[in-house]
């Protein structure tokens, strides 16, 4: 997937902002991003993260057969990994320009400038020697990853620990780290790259440009230095022509920086170090802040429970007693039962105009139940009555079931007169109520 491209307007805002010595994030000319560093729960493994862009590295070792020019040196390899999940533009499994542009200038800056002492890395001469691997994966991707790189490559090995070895004549014993402490690496200097975007064919200059910045620059110097304003190495792309004038201002800037960036990752290690010589806790999940929503931990405010049986005592005595409970349930009819006070039923309430109405239909309704006995010559029971039974009937002939309170229910045949004889006297009445109702 290709990159989105910056649109017209997009570039010229940006352009304008440089000239006017503003930047999006706030940042002015010579400034850097914030840069946090955090160690894994294992030696060599830690997350650098410069503003949003992040970097992975991880150090790991094994014993290999030496080169054959180099029979008394230690193996030193990078590797750096341009993964989507950093940017949609990196495709996986091809090796883009830029990812081999990184890898060798990380290979210049490291590996050339004798940061390691490489010698101190061999074990039998000749025969087994130390292979030194740090992988860099980058997780996010917001510009300048030479500079978070190069961070997180010399982190991860000054935080490194490689397992003890001991040779007894052609015997080499490897001892696990409980048996003996791991060995730090043998480290002379901390080479940092710090990169320099150009505009306007070298008329602007801005310190640690981010993904926005980087797509309208003209050009690019990186120089990689230590504390001691050594330069390691030095590599200008993108076709622009430097004076010597803004190399010499570039190298000054770059000097005051990497002591900075030494002076934070130093006091991160010896943090660290710390942390583990106490038995605190250390790790990423350690590091994420406890304010946010998907943190692991939650800050613990102390409690006074000295003095809780006081407390509850005036809280019981000031309450209102409780209500008094109705032991008994109440039973209102077969069946039903109350418990506590409930409040009365205005469901069936009539308001004053149905009322008067039920009045002036009572007559109706007397005439409608005196016509429907004579036809059916079934007698309709009591309703008030309790003890009485209720006959349920809905066709000519069928079982009618008597319910009656505790006793069993008896089964009884009875035979009425057909619907159609049933029914049809019984609808004409019904009718003339309708209307009336509709007359009043």
């Amino acid at each position: 997937m290709k990159e989105t491209p910056l649109s017209n307007c997009e570039r010229r805002f940006l352009l304008r902002a440089i000239e006017e010595k503003k930047r999006l994030d706030g940042r002015q000319t010579y400034d850097y991003r914030n840069i946090k560093i955090s160690f894994g729960t294992d030696y060599g493994c830690c997350i650098v993260e410069l503003g949003k862009t992040r970097v992975l590295g991880q150090v790991s070792c094994e014993l290999v057969s030496p080169k054959l020019n180099r029979a008394t040196e230690g193996i030193l390899f990078f590797n750096l990994e341009l993964s989507q999940m950093a940017a949609p533009a990196f495709e996986p499994g091809r090796q883009s320009d830029l990812l081999v542009k990184l890898n060798r200038l990380l290979e210049r800056c490291l590996r050339n400038s004798k940061c390691i002492d490489t010698e101190s890395l061999c074990v039998v001469a000749g025969e087994k020697v130390w292979q030194i691997r740090v992988d860099l994966h980058l997780l996010n991707h917001d510009g300048n990853i030479i500079d978070a790189a190069s961070i997180a490559a010399i982190v991860a090995l000054c935080h490194f620990r490689r397992p003890d070895v001991s040779v007894q004549g052609e015997e080499v014993t490897l001892y696990t780290p409980e048996e003996r402490d791991p060995v730090p690496l043998s480290i002379h200097h901390m080479p940092i790259c710090v990169s320099f975007a150009f505009f306007q064919q070298g008329t602007y200059l801005l310190v640690d440009p981010n993904e926005r910045e980087e797509r309208v620059m003209d050009g690019l110097l990186v120089i990689a230095m230590n504390k001691h304003r050594e330069i390691c190495t030095i590599q200008s792309s993108g076709g622009i022509m430097l004076l010597k004038d803004q190399v010499l201002r570039c190298s000054k800037i770059a000097g005051v920086k990497v002591l900075e960036i030494t002076e934070l990752i130093q006091k991160a290690l010896e943090n660290d170090q710390k942390v583990r010589k106490e038995g605190g806790k250390f790790g990423f999940a350690e590091s994420i802040a406890s304010q946010r929503i998907t943190a692991f931990k939650m800050e613990k405010a102390p409690i006074d429970t000295s003095d809780v049986e006081e407390k509850a005592e005036e809280i019981i005595a000031e309450a209102e007693p409780p209500s008094e409970v109705v032991s008994n349930p109440v039973l209102w009819t077969p069946g039903t039962a109350q418990i506590g006070e409930g409040i009365e039923n205005s469901w069936g309430d009539l308001e004053e105009s149905e009322k008067e109405e039920e009045d002036e239909d009572g007559t109706d309704e007397a005439i409608i139940l005196d016509t429907i006995k004579m036809d059916t010559g079934v007698e309709v029971s009591n309703i008030g009555s309790q003890d009485a039974p209720i006959v349920l009937s809905d066709s000519e002939e069928e079982e009618m079931i008597i319910l009656e309170p505790d006793k069993n229910p008896k089964k009884i045949r009875t035979q009425t007169i057909s619907a159609k004889q049933e029914k049809a006297p019984s609808k004409k009445p019904v009718k003339k109520r309708k209307k009336k109702r509709a007359a009043n």
